[in-house]
């Protein structure tokens, strides 16, 4: 009789810690996901400002779509909506080209990004001396 209760408890210990073997947890060895991350830019400097434009002292606002690739270089640059003047929006297109990014992540792998960009052209505050030069050229011309 001894011998079935000891058979008995000796199944009643055994049995889980077989079981428990067989159950798979959390791997505590397991690398933690990993985060996403969202773009961000680098480097943007302001592009060029149509000097012509300066000199008039015409300003406005460009709103570009801009695609940023996985490598983070600009890709597409689309005007998402116009400032009205065409010069404006050319040269913010041709400006936004040479920007850096660190591109969007996720799971660890990059990723292309779309984001709208505003870019804003102020008529400088003091006249650039280059405005004096393209006054006489104007001048000269109309003289003709």
């Amino acid at each position: 009789m001894f011998r079935r209760y000891r058979s008995a408890a000796l199944a009643s210990v055994a049995l889980p810690l077989l079981l428990g073997a067989c159950h798979k947890g959390p791997d505590t060895n397991a690398p933690a996901a990993i985060a996403r991350t969202e773009l961000m830019a680098v480097d943007t400097p302001a592009p060029g400002y149509p000097e012509e434009l300066a000199c008039d002292n015409v300003g406005g606002q460009v709103v570009l779509l801009l695609t940023v690739g996985p490598d983070g270089k600009p890709g597409a640059a689309d005007v998402f909506r116009s400032s009205g003047i065409a010069a404006l929006d050319k040269a913010a297109q041709e400006g936004v080209r040479n920007w850096k990014f660190k591109p969007a992540t996720r799971g660890g792998v990059a990723q292309s990004s779309k984001l709208q960009v505003p870019v804003t052209f102020r008529p400088p505050a003091v006249r650039p001396q280059a405005c004096f030069v393209l006054d006489e050229q104007r001048r000269r011309a109309g003289g003709k």
